[in-house]
């Protein structure tokens, strides 16, 4: 699986990186459809932005938290990608079903085919 973490207004330490691979990658091990997952980290005036994307079933799945301190938002960003990811999976598993079988008995007149 592939983890890339950017920043805007924000330079990149190794700790903020560390942080952020070690909670796409608990993420990443319940949901092995994965392949990216990308993460963007911005920094504001007076707010702190963690937003990660990654491409799960079919459809994009966008989690944002901000915090007024980084660390403070990683986890809340893992919490709602794992919930949007959940969320996703439930809608797929719901929608795909067996149809019910029938069991059909029909009695043929063979005077009426012979007819």
């Amino acid at each position: 699986m592939q983890i890339n973490v950017t920043g805007h207004h924000v330079e990149l330490t190794n700790g903020l990186t560390e942080a952020v691979t070690q909670k796409c990658k608990k993420v990443a091990s319940h949901y092995p459809d994965i392949s990216t997952i990308n993460v963007v980290l911005t920094v504001d005036k007076n707010t702190q932005t963690v937003e990660a994307t990654t491409h799960y079933l079919g459809q994009d799945i966008v989690a944002k938290a901000s915090s007024d301190e980084l660390y403070k938002a990683i986890p809340e960003m893992g919490a709602k990608l794992q919930a949007s990811l959940l969320k996703r999976k439930e809608i797929t598993k719901s929608h795909s079903h067996n149809k019910p079988a029938v069991d059909v008995d029909v009695d043929v007149d063979e005077a009426a085919l012979a007819t």
